[in-house]
């Protein structure tokens, strides 16, 4: 049996990878020296007498010529598949349909899969990757993964910082984590981008109301209802050296004033009112004494003005 009888894997039988190369140049060239040993003789003044060569000789000159001949059809195949276009799948572009789907169904885990699948991918469009990074956003945040809501808003932003209800979106985020500072910024951002953004400037001017609050409540934090500069007895200079007396000393004053302004009965106001100069008369009194709280007191005494009824 010859060489040339046998099937070739780059002859009949071509893979899908050698298909469009299998006649170039250098894989006839390959065919040539993979023809039959019947077609390779050497000239017959080297077969014949003393002047032949061994028959081992013969076979080393054969083998040669077949490892030339696979060395060619390697450059071809590889050759081959640069021409073809054929590329790694990580390559190949997603449908983003697929991530549109599963976000309009509000199915969280597959919004997740089929969105990340998108994002990850290098061939996806601009704008098919900000809206996958929105939606995938918006499914971490249903889930309660706020780190990740944010990251994903966060690269939608970079992408088109424009957006200005993923600003206002990330506003609240950070507001729920606590990070009041950006989430006033986001809030601004967004109303700078859109002034009509209603969301917006809701959350803005509730957050820079609760910013207020907070602010008052920190520069009166450890001081008591009374100025301490003039304080002469015992128990409020105590008061006043101690931040927490001092807020639970402002809570009961608080909570009396409040009481007074709701609407009550004569006999119900001068009630309150005796009841609360008992209670300051009884801590100066006996403040200092065996056995007396004043912690104790203080808290008794907010508990009271707070629970009781008809006030």
């Amino acid at each position: 049996m010859t060489m040339s009888s046998r099937v070739s894997r780059f002859g009949q039988n071509l893979s899908p990878y050698e298909t469009g190369y299998s006649h170039a140049p250098v894989v006839e060239k390959a065919r040539g020296l993979l023809g039959s040993r019947a077609n390779s003789r050497l000239p017959d003044t080297w077969l014949s007498g003393s002047q032949g060569f061994p028959d081992q000789l013969m076979r080393f000159h054969f083998d040669i010529r077949k490892l030339g001949a696979v060395s060619l059809l390697w450059i071809a195949f590889a050759q081959g598949v640069s021409a073809t276009g054929v590329e790694p799948a990580k390559d190949m572009r997603v449908d983003p349909a697929l991530c549109l789907a599963a976000a309009l169904a509000r199915d969280d885990d597959k919004t997740v899969a089929a969105c990340g699948a998108l994002i990850e991918n290098a061939k996806t469009e601009k704008a098919d990757r900000i809206k996958a990074l929105i939606a995938r956003g918006a499914a971490y945040e249903r889930k309660e993964m706020t780190e990740r809501a944010i990251a994903d808003y966060d690269g939608a932003l970079r992408l088109d910082p424009s957006l200005a209800d993923i600003h206002n979106t990330r506003g609240e985020l950070w507001r729920k984590k606590g990070d009041l500072p950006k989430a006033v910024a986001d809030f601004a951002a967004a109303i700078k981008l859109n002034p009509d953004h209603i969301a917006a400037r809701a959350n803005h001017r509730a957050l820079a109301q609760e910013l207020e609050r907070l602010g008052a409540l920190k520069a009166i934090a450890g001081k008591p209802s009374f100025n301490c500069v003039t304080a002469r007895r015992k128990v409020e200079k105590a008061i006043c050296a101690n931040p927490e007396l001092a807020d639970l000393d402002r809570e009961v004053q608080g909570s009396y004033v409040r009481a007074v302004a709701e609407k009550m009965t004569p006999q119900q106001a001068r009630k309150l009112r005796r009841e609360q100069e008992e209670y300051i008369s009884r801590r100066n009194a006996e403040y200092g004494r065996p056995g007396y709280d004043l912690k104790k007191a203080m808290r008794g005494r907010l508990q009271q003005i707070n629970g009781i009824d008809g006030y």
